[in-house]
């Protein structure tokens, strides 16, 4: 099994002016260092929660079908295709009428349409592959929280640069700060 990320999000939920604002910094010589701390802080945050804080488009290999896939990050927006080799070794995409996306649960579950079940397919590594679309819109209300944190993030990453190594800043102390991000955590059953 594979998650893998094919596009990346091309936006973030904090931009430049929101962060050079909250870092009181108004000079453009740090904009390429802050942009990547944006980004910085929203992959930590989406690693923390399991979801994901911007579009993206990801996709899932598997040997076989499962009873239903697990599609993580959340919150899953839709189904791109269904791909998998049939028994004859030919690569087949599956009808949309053959399968159901559950976007309401976290993760989200692409289960077979009602009254089917998956078809056969050959008995080989990497056989069946979901591609999907996930995340926030940018401006959702809901990521208030989120984009709290993640100026928190910025904020001391960019304060304390010199302090910090490559290792460092995928860490922050487990804080009050860190509480934002519980409401968004996604817990695996």
């Amino acid at each position: 099994m594979a998650y893998t990320l094919i596009t990346a999000a091309t936006q973030e939920p904090v931009t430049l002016a929101e962060a050079k604002l909250h870092l009181n910094e108004d000079r453009s010589e740090k904009d390429t260092l802050i942009t990547k701390l944006i980004t910085r802080a929203r992959r930590l945050a989406e690693h923390k929660t399991g979801r994901a804080f911007a579009p993206q488009t990801w996709e899932l290999v598997l040997d076989a079908f499962p009873e239903a896939f697990m599609l993580l990050p959340a919150p899953i927006t839709a189904i791109t295709s269904v791909k998998y080799i049939d028994s004859a070794g030919v690569e087949q995409t599956l009808d949309p009428a053959g399968y159901q996306l559950d976007k309401d649960s976290a993760p989200g579950y692409l289960v077979p349409a009602y009254g089917t079940a998956w078809p056969a397919q050959r008995q080989q590594a990497n056989a069946v592959r979901v591609r999907y679309t996930c995340g926030y819109a940018i401006n959702d209300a809901q990521l208030d929280a989120v984009t709290q944190w993640m100026l928190l993030a910025i904020g001391v990453w960019y304060r304390h640069a010199e302090a910090t190594t490559s290792e460092s800043l995928n860490e922050l102390p487990r804080t009050y700060v860190d509480g934002l991000l519980d409401e968004y955590k996604v817990y695996l059953a």
